[in-house]
């Protein structure tokens, strides 16, 4: 069955909202644990009840509420971001040791940074063991189109079919996670060379800010490992409008190929639930900031903008550089 523009923005921010259904809501969150840090008065993340069941929680720097459903690091008021990072990274090995989880067997070697009430960087944890417990994470999409007298296409990467999360479905031309301590266009030229060989000095000149895309996004069995983890993520969007002489090819082991697609292609491929989930809403920002989706062609538009830039219940950072 064809999915609506409005289905696929839902499909990816999938957790209910308090305002439209309180019951639905409390109904979903009662299958989590507050995920919080000492010292600090702020829920971090929602950890699902199965996992604070499985996980080895150390009882020298963890405290298990399951009356309150809270998981707390245990730390030194004083504690530094490098002590915190340290005791969560012997917490998440001990689980790799044991087996616990599908998701630790896709570790990337990638460290994402979780932040405080102000914005202040608290610790990193490996980018395979986020979603266990439910913290913000933060990415770059670049949607990379050339234009002619024919109109837009865009270039649409195939992910690769080994990959442990969405195998086989389409992408952005470039995206990916942002690693503590790197700014979100400096993400992009590193994942434009990475996976689709873009050269750096193209990147630089002619890629242009579009603002950013929120949602919290419940995983399903397309991801890969457990299902229900929670991933709230803020994704920043940059277009870049490429010379018909540039042509992306993957640069890793992550993407397929990479086919040249039209406006209506990208539609149909759209509707037919061909692309990774949130990569499906960047496309879908990609034709509102582009007058392509407009509130005379589409009924849900206002729902539509609005479900794009979700305000998260956790703590943000700023990536300003000043």
């Amino acid at each position: 069955m064809a999915k609506s523009n409005l289905e696929l923005v839902c499909e990816c921010d999938s957790f209910p909202y308090y305002e439209d259904d309180r019951a639905a809501y409390t109904a979903n969150l009662n299958n989590y644990h507050a995920f919080r840090v000492s010292g600090y008065d702020a829920t971090l993340g929602y950890i699902l009840n199965a996992v604070v069941e499985r996980f080895p929680w150390p009882q020298n720097c963890w405290a298990v509420d399951s009356a309150a459903r809270t998981v707390t690091l245990l730390a030194p008021k004083d504690a530094s971001p490098a002590h915190r990072s340290k005791l969560v990274a012997q917490s998440v090995a001990e689980a790799v040791r044991h087996s616990h989880f599908e998701v630790l067997k896709g570790w990337r070697n990638e460290m994402y940074p979780v932040f405080g009430p102000r914005g202040e960087f608290l610790f990193e944890i490996e980018r395979a063991a986020s979603p266990l417990f439910g913290i913000v994470s933060y990415g770059a999409h670049l949607t990379g189109y050339v234009e002619d007298l024919a109109g837009i296409k865009i270039w649409v990467p195939r992910r690769a079919k080994n990959k442990q999360t969405y195998p086989g479905m389409l992408d952005n031309t470039v995206a990916g996670g942002m690693c503590t301590g790197e700014a979100p266009f400096e993400c992009i030229v590193r994942e434009a060379m990475e996976e689709a060989s873009l050269p750096e000095p193209v990147v630089r000149a002619a890629t242009v800010s579009r603002g950013c895309v929120t949602y919290v996004h419940v995983r399903d069995v397309r991801a890969g490992g457990e299902t229900g983890l929670l991933q709230p993520e803020v994704e920043y969007v940059y277009d870049l409008k490429l010379d018909p002489a540039v042509v992306p090819k993957p640069g890793d082991n992550e993407v397929e190929a990479f086919q040249l697609l039209s406006i209506p292609e990208v539609q149909q491929a759209l509707s037919n639930g061909e692309f990774k989930p949130n990569c499906a809403i960047i496309m879908i920002d990609f034709f509102i900031r582009h007058g392509l989706l407009t509130p005379e062609n589409e009924p849900d538009y206002l729902e539509i903008v609005a479900r794009l830039h979700r305000r998260m219940e956790h703590p943000t950072a700023s990536h300003c550089s000043r």
